[in-house]
């Protein structure tokens, strides 16, 4: 299953995070980096705002897409309406915001919904029992995280000779 997120909602909603914080943006990636990671989903995150707008590669990753609205032409609310309208299989999709506007759409094109209050709350409970299965040290990665990490990682050998 695949998220489409309206950041700055699901900020407001999670209660140690704040809209007034300056790193407001990157600390919900890293939360969504980890909860992706745990639960094996994608996402795709917008945030209002954005200069010059459009996807982030500093932030994104191959598990989570952080998307700017471009300031002054479009909010994050439109970016996810239009992404929703473009969808060939909208069954695979949740969408979370807090929005009426992008929730209706998104129920008028068969695409399930979570507020961003009830998405914060499962994501904080999918955390803590991760947690406690990291104390466990037994950690599972998908085939897809250890290709990421060996991307990462991966030296190139030396030409011996």
């Amino acid at each position: 299953m695949t998220l489409l997120i309206d950041g700055h909602n699901l900020i407001n909603a999670l209660p140690d995070l704040s809209l007034d914080d300056p790193n407001d943006e990157a600390k919900l990636v890293e939360r969504l980096k980890s909860y992706c990671a745990r639960t094996g989903k994608r996402c795709t995150v917008v945030f209002d705002r954005g200069l010059p707008g459009g996807p982030s590669r500093d932030l994104s990753t191959s598990q989570v897409k952080v998307v700017f609205a471009s300031a002054g032409y479009m909010s994050a609310d439109q970016v996810l309406i239009g992404r929703m309208r473009k969808l060939k299989d909208p069954a695979n999709y949740l969408v979370v915001s807090s929005d009426r506007e992008v929730l209706r759409e998104a129920e008028g094109r068969r695409i399930r919904t979570r507020s961003s209050e009830a998405f914060a709350a499962d994501m904080q409970q999918a955390m803590a029992a991760g947690l406690e299965e990291d104390r466990s040290g037994d950690v599972h990665l998908s085939d897809e995280q250890i290709d990421e990490w060996m991307r990462l990682f991966a030296r190139k050998r030396k030409n011996s000779g």
